[in-house]
């Protein structure tokens, strides 16, 4: 670290995990070691090894950080008002599965590996705080108590994330139908100021 500054290491380290993870996520999570990282990257073993302990370093918090960032797109994509709910649940699923389809193959693949498993319960422990704060953004959008929002975002998480791994057409449109039903209900009760008046 002599040579950087603590951002330009900090830079260089998230370069290094988006990179490798992106490797190991056309490549596959086994038989896939730091020499074939290092290859993929461009760089020699030993640079790798500047920035994580060993292999398993380097899964774990790539895996996070990475998918970390894939939470971050989702949020960005947030519905702005009640109107714009319904673009929102049509779309988001399709461009998830095009967008991180397979990094979400990859993390399941890290999360439900027995070596990974304690660190899969942290995360997604996280995920759970993370979601609900998200929903908490959204009510004053919505008009919805972020504490019936929460539950609905997780249910369109795992349809989304469902269909980027299997693209089941028939499960994804019967969750996202009863999300859009519960949501309308809602709405209904909550904001009806936001249902448009009929001529």
């Amino acid at each position: 670290m002599a040579n950087y500054t603590e951002a330009q290491w900090n830079a260089k380290k998230i370069e290094m995990m988006e990179k490798c993870f992106e490797g190991f996520s056309k490549m596959g999570l086994h038989g896939t070691g730091i020499r074939a990282l290092a290859r993929y990257c461009g760089c020699g073993s030993a640079k790798i090894y500047t920035y994580f302990e060993d292999l398993d370093d380097l899964i774990i918090q790539s895996t996070e950080y990475c998918m970390s960032k894939v939470e971050d797109d989702f949020m960005a994509k947030a519905p702005t008002d009640v109107a714009d709910l319904w673009r929102f649940m049509d779309e988001i699923p399709y461009w998830t599965a095009e967008k991180h389809g397979k990094k979400y193959r990859l993390m399941y693949q890290v999360y439900t590996h027995p070596k990974y498993r304690e660190y899969g319960r942290k995360f997604f422990a996280g995920v759970d705080l993370r979601y609900t704060e998200y929903a908490k953004s959204l009510e004053p959008k919505l008009g919805i108590p972020y504490q019936k929002l929460t539950p609905l975002i997780f249910i369109l998480i795992r349809a989304c994330v469902h269909y980027a791994l299997f693209e089941d057409e028939f499960y994804l449109k019967s969750q996202i139908e009863v999300l859009k039903e519960t949501l309308e209900l809602f709405v209904r009760k909550y904001n009806p100021k936001a249902i448009p008046k009929e001529d």
